[in-house]
């Protein structure tokens, strides 16, 4: 029989050959996940001996891989924002990229919230979580501001046009202890099945922004995805464009939108944006690698006139 180092060794070098920008990663993390240890006590113990069952099954989590399955549907686990969550093919997997947009919605909440005593019977501070997927922002959220004890001073809606996605955001939300101040819905953007109780004030949208045509070049793994997840149209912004020409009918009067957007698409944007959102202001934050990732709209200075900034963000320099 393999120890685990030999097996981690072998799954290197077969998913290597396979194409896996990150073979021992990969081979390192199924392996944990088969034998129930992080990745770090797997390879503080390349000595101990793996059982048959053991090793049969991670061998065939490594022919998954080698076939270009992501590692997330193959673990049924993403991290996310400190967040451990259920995922599969049913929706998009969690990209650490998104963090920043939960960053920017937690501190412009937490802004709100505190600027000034909230008066008793005060409704909550509404936020619309659009296009949710496996529930990624809007769990991650609900779980910072309620440690924060300001979990019962929000409510949040999540929708998603899937109703499979949703069933899984559901799911999530229920094993993180936060299904009780999230409503959940089938929609498509902004119809009036989001609006809960009132308008959102903030809403956090990672909607579908790659171009159609930019798909299937980015790897086998994509494949595995939800297209609906992913495709943008032509130019990667016909989903977005609509959500810009909704949000008026939708935002509270002094309400916020994060929408998280592609590098290259900030000058077609600010045109959009110009176009459907007179009056708006509108700011572009960077992430960590300094590449515009989320588009701010601000509806509460549109009556001072439009503007375009860069804005720093929290807790980044």
């Amino acid at each position: 029989m393999a120890t685990i180092g030999q097996a981690l060794t072998a799954a290197t070098s077969r998913l290597q050959g396979a194409g896996s920008p990150s073979p021992r990663l990969d081979a390192e993390l199924l392996l944990g996940h088969v034998v129930g240890l992080d990745r770090a006590a797997v390879v503080a113990h390349p000595e101990v001996v793996l059982g048959a069952d053991h090793a049969a099954r991670f061998d065939a989590f490594v022919e998954r891989r080698a076939g270009g399955e992501p590692v997330a549907y193959i673990r049924e686990v993403k991290e996310f924002y400190g967040v451990a969550l259920g995922i599969d093919a049913r929706a998009l997997i969690p990209r650490p990229e998104t963090e920043l947009l939960v960053e920017l919605a937690i501190a412009r909440t937490r802004s709100a919230l505190g600027a000034r005593p909230r008066p008793a019977g005060a409704p909550p501070f509404r936020i619309l979580d659009l296009g949710t997927g496996s529930g990624a922002i809007a769990i991650a959220m609900a779980r910072a501001l309620r440690r924060a004890r300001y979990g019962d001073a929000v409510r949040f809606t999540a929708t998603d046009i899937s109703e499979a996605a949703l069933a899984l955001a559901v799911e999530n939300a229920v094993a993180q202890g936060v299904a009780d101040m999230i409503d959940f819905r089938v929609a498509d953007l902004l119809s009036s099945a989001v609006q809960v109780d009132g308008s959102p004030d903030l809403i956090a949208a990672n909607l579908p922004y790659v171009a159609s045509t930019v798909i299937d070049e980015l790897g086998p793994a994509i494949a595995f995805e939800p297209r609906i997840a992913l495709d943008g149209g032509p130019d990667g912004l016909d989903v977005i464009r609509r959500c810009l020409d909704e949000l008026p009918t939708v935002l509270a009067v002094d309400g916020c939108a994060l929408l998280e957007i592609g590098a290259d698409q900030v000058a077609d944007l600010s045109a959009a944006v110009a176009a459907s959102l007179p009056g708006w202001t509108q700011a572009v934050h960077r992430d960590l690698a300094g590449r515009p990732r989320v588009l701010e709209l601000d509806r509460a200075s549109a009556a001072g006139g439009a503007g375009s900034v860069e804005r720093p963000d929290p807790g980044r320099s």
